[in-house]
């Protein structure tokens, strides 16, 4: 059977906007596990609604986890999202939910309620029709925002069984797919000195903040623009009083990078820094937070698959890639089919401006149904 079209999911729109008003009207900053615990009872209504069997993976500090599953628990089609936003709470009090004539507006719109909605209403549309495969399931995390320290493994283990992962965060701009993204390491460099008076005693102290300077240019050289290997030291902090000579500093550093390879070789050579000024001391700490999704011959033969189910529906499917990091990065290394980039369209993530496109979310969503049915 042909999946369903543009004409089948066009009529739904009107109850997918009511639903993603409802989703972001339910503030869920990663750190308000209430609040998110409360988004997560309403998704789970809505799931079961739709004929899911939903299972709740409590969690002690971050909010739950939700798993629905339609038809028996068989490897199958896992579509991934997460309920967690950076909007604190009461964003809604200067960024309440809008609509103009080309878009909605709210905190988590785009990243990624609208991913939310988009997955309810495909799977709706197919069970009604007759076209949901068995052992589809949509997992919804928690604490994506905050580096997935508690959904990782729940996420690497539903993956490892899939045929298929559908990572639903927003699209690249005009609708790219996501088929590379860059690794993230973080780092943190301590900076042992010794204070002593600046005026009378200078010369006995050893300054952790000039060696700092000299750790913060020896770090960013480790940048490759070749490679799109890329350095930034984002926070630094150090010294008391500024008649004292600064005994300690400390700086964290992000480097993203587009292979293993380049992240181990600046794992390698943050951890081979060593001091420049006499007497001072260096601890360095950190690697991998998430692994990067390489656009190997998996990578290309997924994205051309789904290229031809687009052209089906008469989409001409594009992919790119990102600096930025998400869940897809953890199912990549295990070697299962994943492709990214498959929510919305929009701009103004993290922003007060966070907006979603309206008249993308059909042709969208339509994409998701036919990926599920066709799969």
């Amino acid at each position: 059977m042909p999946p369903l079209s543009l004409a089948d999911l066009q009529p739904r729109m009107p109850t997918l906007l009511r639903t993603l008003r409802q989703l972001v009207e339910f503030e869920s900053p990663t750190t308000a596990k209430e609040h998110i615990d409360l988004l997560g009872s309403f998704i789970t209504g809505e799931m079961e609604r739709i004929g899911a069997h939903v299972t709740r993976d409590a969690q002690e500090k971050a909010g739950d986890h939700l798993l629905g599953t339609w038809g028996a628990a068989t490897p199958g089609i896992l579509l991934l999202t997460h309920i967690d936003t950076v909007h604190p709470l009461d964003s809604l009090e200067h960024m309440p939910w809008r609509e103009s004539e080309q878009a909605v507006y709210g905190p988590g719109v785009l990243d990624m309620k609208v991913s939310v909605a988009m997955a309810l209403t495909a799977l709706s549309a197919l069970r009604e029709a007759g076209k949901l495969p068995v052992g589809v399931s949509l997992l919804c995390t928690s604490d994506e925002e905050t580096g997935s320290r508690s959904s990782r493994k729940l996420i690497e283990e539903l993956a490892s069984k899939a045929v298929i992962v559908l990572c639903l965060e927003p699209a690249l701009p005009g609708g790219a797919l996501k088929t590379w993204r860059k690794g993230i390491l973080g780092f943190r460099i301590d900076v042992l000195g010794t204070a002593a008076h600046a005026g009378s005693d200078i010369h006995n102290g050893v300054n952790a903040i000039l060696e700092m300077s000299h750790q913060v240019q020896a770090v960013t050289a480790l940048a490759d623009e070749e490679a799109e290997t890329t350095v930034s030291v984002g926070v630094i902090a150090g010294g008391t009083r500024s008649n004292v000579v600064p005994q300690s500093c400390w700086a964290r550093i992000d480097v993203r990078a587009k292979t293993v390879a380049e992240g181990e070789r600046i794992l390698r050579d943050m951890h081979a820094l060593e001091p420049v000024l006499p007497g001072a001391q260096l601890d360095v700490r950190g690697g991998w937070k998430r692994p990067p999704m390489e656009r190997d011959d998996k990578m290309q033969a997924t994205f051309q698959r789904a290229r031809l189910i687009g052209e089906t529906l008469g989409m001409s499917l594009i992919e790119g890639g990102t600096g930025g990091g998400s869940d897809a990065n953890f199912v990549a290394q295990l070697g299962v089919p994943v492709l990214d980039g498959l929510g919305a369209l929009g701009r103004g993530a993290h922003t007060h401006d966070e907006l979603v496109e309206i008249d993308t979310l059909a042709e969208r969503t339509t994409l998701l149904a036919a990926l599920i049915s066709e799969w």
